[in-house]
């Protein structure tokens, strides 16, 4: 069952339905104790932030800004401040000092909720900077907070004034003026070029994709759900907040970088991503593969078989399975697919969303061989994420990005360009009226900037217009499509292709240096430095070969045809990926244009 109720009141409602069921499962900052509270907790702890954010003077239609990693304080601030109409903007916890400065100011952000000590220490120092600030409000107790800092108190001292509900009369009388036309949350786009925008996302257009996503998404309140990207990504917060509304017990992992060892300890059975943590999957069990006996690879190889044949080409073109596969499936899952579920922590799954960027078709097959189910899905943050998904016991080919959801309407324009409109839909960027018209049609659809095409029902993806590389020769590349391909590839960790207006395509390329270092140990190739294992023309020769391989599906033009490997990571630190890491190409090409320039020299 689903509650849908306006997001001022909708955890409220959930505690009446579910009570004393687990809600919330956190760790607190710097804690390895897995802890929980229950939805009458919950529900309690909202109210008190929406009481303690009227006594600290905050009005409806006031901003406030979340500055942290996933947390569960984050959860009680951004649904006490819907409870009083107050706009809730989330901020990456990684956004630099510039960025969160611009987006206080072109929000006029009264009052900036912070994580940690980085967090705190960047927004004590743009505090003077910004006129509308009157608050910093801290949730990790352990954060040292400036003895010149007469603005800052932390989350236990700000629930105090709440804490007895002492408005709570005022509270349930704005729950009453709570419209679907109101401002839930201001999200701004990471911004691979040029400022950010903030996309306006409304009361209303979360209640319509609530009600499209709960309709086709097979989520229940016996799911145990994991959050792996940040909240401030919407297609996490989308996501959580579709399991909430069905009850769903959520998991809040504050660190991606402990997802795995969270997923272990905690044992979800869903979890929403995009598609570099299924590539490292990929890669970790067919590493493991390559170094197994050969009777363990060829038990592997045939179980994986028998998972795809009934996973993939039965099940996944809604044909049901004969008998005889049946029987072999349920042998091979529980001999062998479950071990390889169980490592990952995944010994009950039912669905894992994945979008945000190209799927590898190699990868998706995979993850549904082993008994996973993979909902590939494609959307924006200014359509509050769902445009659409594959549906759990539907038909799903692989390549797709799934069936646009009911309530919107997709049209291909000019350039194959994907147009959409419907209720979850943006009304627009924040105070950019002139960018607001140049976003929709004359039809009002808005446009994606992604093309693509409809196909039997379902959507497919062809390339990010802006991205599109024309080559000297007038041939047009995908860079996206050609660089998920490669990061299938073990030995490759990050990657940028070259091509616009060169002869032919190169590429970037980061090596996943724990991998690349024993290979070349286990090939007696010497190195003293990462810089001398780059430099290296045997690894470089093995990765070259090793694509060669990867791109025999890909036309002789699209194909990369030189490579420069570096010894460092490309970093939001250095400008070169933007908070949801995606690659900034435009800062890639300008700080490495030397290197870039040697690839074609003849």
């Amino acid at each position: 069952m689903q509650i849908n109720s306006h997001l001022s009141v909708i955890v409220h409602d959930l505690a009446k339905e579910y009570g004393s069921k687990k809600a919330l499962t956190f760790r607190n900052f710097g804690s390895l104790k897995w802890l929980s509270v229950d939805w009458n907790q919950f529900s309690l702890r909202v109210k008190q932030v929406s009481n303690a954010m009227l006594n600290l003077g905050l009005k409806p239609k006031d901003k406030i800004a979340v500055f942290s990693q996933n947390c569960i304080h984050y959860l009680y601030t951004d649904f006490g401040a819907y409870g009083i109409k107050v706009i809730s903007i989330p901020f990456y916890a990684t956004s630099s000092e510039q960025q969160i400065q611009y987006m206080v100011q072109d929000a006029e952000v009264k009052i900036i909720f912070v994580g940690e000590q980085e967090q705190y220490d960047k927004a004590h120092r743009i505090f003077p900077l910004c006129p509308s600030l009157q608050r910093i409000v801290v949730f990790d107790p352990s954060v040292r907070i400036s003895s010149h800092d007469p603005h800052a108190l932390y989350f236990s001292d700000f629930i105090a004034l709440g804490e007895k509900l002492p408005r709570q009369s005022e509270v349930e009388n704005l729950w009453k003026q709570a419209s679907f036309d109101d401002i839930c949350n201001i999200l701004y786009t990471s911004g691979t070029t040029g400022s950010p925008k903030g996309v306006i996302l409304t009361y209303g257009m979360y209640h319509a994709a609530l009600t499209a996503n709960g309709r086709c998404v097979d989520v229940t309140s016996k799911d145990r759900v994991i959050d792996f990207l940040p909240f401030t990504h919407i297609f996490e917060r989308g996501w959580a907040y579709l399991a909430l509304s069905k009850g769903a017990q959520l998991i809040i992992n504050t660190y991606p970088k402990e997802i795995q060892e969270s997923m272990r300890e905690t044992h979800p059975t869903s979890m929403s991503s995009v598609p570099r943590f299924w590539e490292k999957v990929y890669q970790a069990v067919k590493d493991r593969m390559d170094n197994a006996s050969p009777l363990q690879r060829r038990i592997f190889n045939n179980a994986l078989k028998i998972g795809r044949k009934r996973n993939v080409e039965y099940l996944g073109r809604g044909k049901r399975p004969p008998v005889w596969l049946n029987m072999e499936y349920h042998l091979v899952d529980k001999t062998v697919l479950s071990l390889v579920r169980k490592e990952i922590g995944l010994e009950n799954p039912n669905i894992f969303p994945t979008a945000g960027a190209y799927v590898s078709p190699e990868v998706e097959e995979f993850i549904h061989s082993i008994g996973i189910c993979m909902i590939v899905g494609y959307g924006l943050t200014e359509s509050l994420a769902t445009v659409s998904c594959d549906r759990k016991n539907m038909p799903f080919t692989i390549g797709s990005v799934g069936r646009p959801l009911d309530e919107v309407e997709v049209k291909i324009g000019p350039n194959s360009e994907i147009l959409l409109k419907g209720p979850t839909i943006t009304p627009g960027y924040y105070h950019r009226d002139s960018i607001n018209a140049e976003a929709f049609d004359a039809d009002g659809f808005f446009r994606t900037g992604d093309a693509g095409y409809m196909k039997d029902g379902e959507l497919y993806l062809k390339e990010r217009i802006k991205d599109l590389f024309k080559t000297s020769n007038g041939k047009y590349i995908a860079p996206q499509m050609v660089e998920s391909m490669m990061l299938v590839d073990k030995y490759i960790d990050q990657v940028a292709v070259v091509a616009d207006q060169r002869k032919f395509v190169s590429a970037l390329i980061v090596p996943e240096f724990r991998l690349v270092e024993k290979w070349a140990d286990d090939h007696g190739v010497k190195y003293d430095s990462r810089e001398s294992l780059c430099n290296n023309p045997e690894v470089k020769k093995m990765i070259m070969e090793r694509l060669e391989t990867l791109q025999q599906g890909l036309a002789s033009y699209e194909q990369v045809k030189r490579i420069t490997l570096l010894p460092h990571h490309f970093s939001m630190e250095s400008g070169e990926l933007t908070n949801t890491l995606k690659i900034k190409r435009g800062v890639i090409y300008k700080n490495y244009k030397d290197i870039i320039d040697k690839m074609y020299e003849d």
